[in-house]
Order: structure tokens, then sequence, then C-alpha cells
């Protein structure tokens, strides 16, 4: 899938992830892909409530080598 930008969030522990998900997602228009990559096993629970409580939508995520990988449409 093709994102119009990419965060680098790996390594980083809960709530970090979120707080520069929120920050990367503002700098896009309304219908653009964000792709965020995380290695906390946390994120991916964190990511889809986050998206789904600030009215972006969680088009898709996956996971390779132990990198989580989540495209957010900006709602």
């Amino acid at each position: 899938m093709n994102a119009d930008k990419l965060l680098d969030a790996k390594g980083l522990a809960c709530p970090m992830p979120i707080v520069k998900t929120k920050k990367a997602i503002d700098e896009l228009e309304p219908g653009q892909i964000l792709e965020v990559q995380a290695t906390d096993k946390g994120a991916k629970s964190d990511l889809s409530a986050w998206a789904n409580s600030s009215g972006h939508e969680l088009v898709d995520h996956q996971e390779e080598d132990g990198v989580y990988k989540f495209f957010i449409k900006k709602g």
C-alpha cells in the first residue's frame, strides 16, 4: 500500500507512537494515508482505538520481522 507520509516509531514505547502519530497526521490533508512503523506490541490495539476515536480509519496493518506497519487514512 502506498502512503503519503512515513512515520518511524520503532523502538518507542507507549504512548509515544500515538503522540507522534497525532502530530504526523495533523500535517496531512483529509484522505491522505500515513504509514506508521512501530515495534511496540501495544501499538496494535492503541493505534486502532486512537484512529477510531479521532475520526480516522485504520485501512491496513501488517507485521513483518517484528515491525508492525499501520496505514491510517486521515478523516
